[in-house]
């Protein structure tokens, strides 16, 4: 058993890598053959990849509570905007409440230097941003999407901060957050650090780094409608190859900066994919709550401590990831808030076998012409069994022998089927109830 006693193993520096909308086969490792990702493919091999590995949601905002807070989304008025309106359209409203203790925060108590480089999407100032809920600093995106070369929002307004000031940079959005992140890595630190990397990419609109032209295209048309309809296979193609050659020069500035034997590494996705993804034959994307909307590529690198060339079939979800990275830096979380999340550390570390787990989604969503239609949905993985409520349908899979969800064993297992709604149905009495005002409902949004 490797000995974690030690002073850098008690304090590792965290790098946490979040890829926006990256579908369950995006990677080459994972099926995809239209393009390569091979340093993505590097740092799956490098550690332990997740086989049964989802997110909290299936779209940005409630994932990025899930992962902040190391709960249920639904624990907190924001995580029930699926997922939250433009600037333009809620103001500061709603957001990550500031005193609601986060990732960040926690680990800022304990001694970490905390950054955020990316896409924020958890509330907007002057209420709300990344430097009231934890973080030292941050360059980013607040709202939930942005042109990669113009940085503007869906509503055509600027959206790229450094701290708490909207800058202007010229740069494909995917090389300016590289970029930072490489600076932060290379920067001389006193104590450890905590990089949270939210990549924008592969989200629309779909603009590769050589698509300026496709940019220019959208003045004054800027709308999700419009950039739902931008790009192509190709130029998906060439955004997910950028984000992957990013990737691979902050891997390799944490070797450069002598860091990366004691820095953890852990990668995912904020949900499943979109119309130009490899959903790796699962059915549904982004958006609803079949496997292809909330099955996401994970897997986490520890040099030392997590043996290399790892497959686990061990069942996590988005804020197991927060627990993880709380236990092994060995930052208490906060009693009055507890985690909904697991550690992992036992598991990956090959000290406890692979456990059934019992998970939990519920979903509404928006009307938005990039999702799928506004309709309340609710679902539990219990060990292989997976219950399924979409409106007034509901289903019960074996994913142990159906992952592509085809047959409905509900009439067959009926006692499963009525112990896992149950369960379902007592889990949801917790949770904040869905906004009632109209506001949220537009067309117009992230």
């Amino acid at each position: 058993m490797v000995d974690t006693s030690s002073a850098t193993t008690q304090h590792p520096n965290i790098v946490f890598i979040l890829a926006d909308d990256l579908g369950w086969g995006d990677l080459s490792i994972d099926g995809q053959q239209n393009y390569h990702t091979p340093h993505l493919d590097n740092l799956a091999k490098e550690g332990i990849r997740f086989s049964n590995a989802y997110s909290a949601s299936p779209v940005c905002t409630p994932t990025r509570v899930s992962f902040f807070t190391g709960r249920y989304p639904g624990r907190i008025p924001l995580g029930v905007r699926e997922p939250l309106l433009s600037f333009k359209q809620i103001g500061d409203k709603v957001g990550l409440p500031p005193e609601h203790p986060t990732i960040a925060s926690l680990l800022k108590a304990n001694g970490y230097e905390t950054a955020l480089v990316g896409k924020w999407h958890c509330g907007y100032l002057p209420k709300y941003g990344p430097l009231k809920s934890g973080f030292d600093e941050f360059f980013g995106n607040l709202s939930g999407a942005i042109d990669y070369f113009r940085h503007v929002d869906t509503s055509g307004e600027p959206d790229l901060w450094e701290a708490e000031v909207s800058v202007k940079e010229i740069g494909y959005v995917t090389d300016l957050f590289t970029e930072r992140a490489i600076d932060f890595i290379k920067r001389p630190h006193n104590r450890p650090f905590y990089l949270s990397l939210h990549h924008t990419a592969p989200h629309w609109p779909w603009e590769g780094p050589n698509d300026i032209e496709l940019s220019n295209t959208l003045i004054g048309k800027d709308n999700v409608q419009n950039w739902v309809n931008t790009g192509t296979a190709e130029s998906y193609a060439a955004v997910v190859e950028r984000l992957d050659y990013g990737v691979g020069r902050v891997l390799q500035a944490l070797s450069d900066a002598s860091v990366a034997d004691n820095t953890i590494v852990i990668f995912a996705s904020d949900n499943g994919g979109e119309k130009f993804s490899n959903l790796g034959g699962f059915k549904g994307k982004k958006g609803n709550l079949y496997e292809g909307g909330i099955r996401v590529p994970t897997f986490i690198r520890w040099p030392g401590v997590i043996q290399p060339n790892q497959v686990s079939e061990q069942v996590i979800i988005t804020h197991d990831i927060t627990a993880t990275i709380l236990a092994a830096t060995n930052t208490n979380p906060d009693p009055n808030y507890p985690l909904d999340g697991q550690n992992l550390l036992p598991t990956i570390k090959g000290e406890a076998p692979v456990t059934p787990r019992t998970l939990f989604w519920r979903h509404k969503g928006v009307d938005n012409p990039a999702l799928p239609p506004k309709v309340l949905q609710g679902a539990v993985r219990s060990g292989d069994w997976k219950y399924l409520k979409s409106g007034e349908n509901e289903y019960l899979f074996n994913l142990a022998t159906d992952e592509t969800e085809e047959v409905d064993l509900k009439t067959q297992q009926k006692e499963t089927f009525e112990q896992l709604r149950a369960r379902y149905e007592k889990w949801a009495l917790n949770l904040e109830p869905y906004p009632t005002c109209s506001v949220g409902d537009t067309r117009r949004q992230e």
